[in-house]
């Protein structure tokens, strides 16, 4: 399994287990992913793939994108976000 299935494995996962009311910080993503995966670099290092990894995600409407805790377009915005699962019901 590729790196980057493992890690949107991960980040629907931890989408889940948050629930519809609450998102999750990416850096907080990444820390995840290094210590599931027994990464030696800094979580940090990953922020770029967890950025790629969710705007592919909320592409495909699995995930939902927050910025200033509104559902945005990953096409369409620049700067800080969250990450949430799409509200389902």
């Amino acid at each position: 399994m590729s790196d980057t299935s493992t890690l949107a494995d991960l980040m629907l996962a931890l989408c889940a287990e948050a629930g519809p009311a609450k998102t999750l910080d990416p850096g907080d993503i990444a820390r995840a992913f290094c210590a599931t995966a027994g990464r030696s670099e800094t979580w940090a290092n990953y922020l770029q793939c967890v950025r790629d990894t969710a705007f592919a995600l909320a592409r495909e409407g699995r995930i939902i994108i927050y910025h200033k805790g509104i559902p945005v377009d990953p096409e369409a915005f620049r700067g800080v976000y969250r990450l949430g699962c799409p509200n389902v019901g």
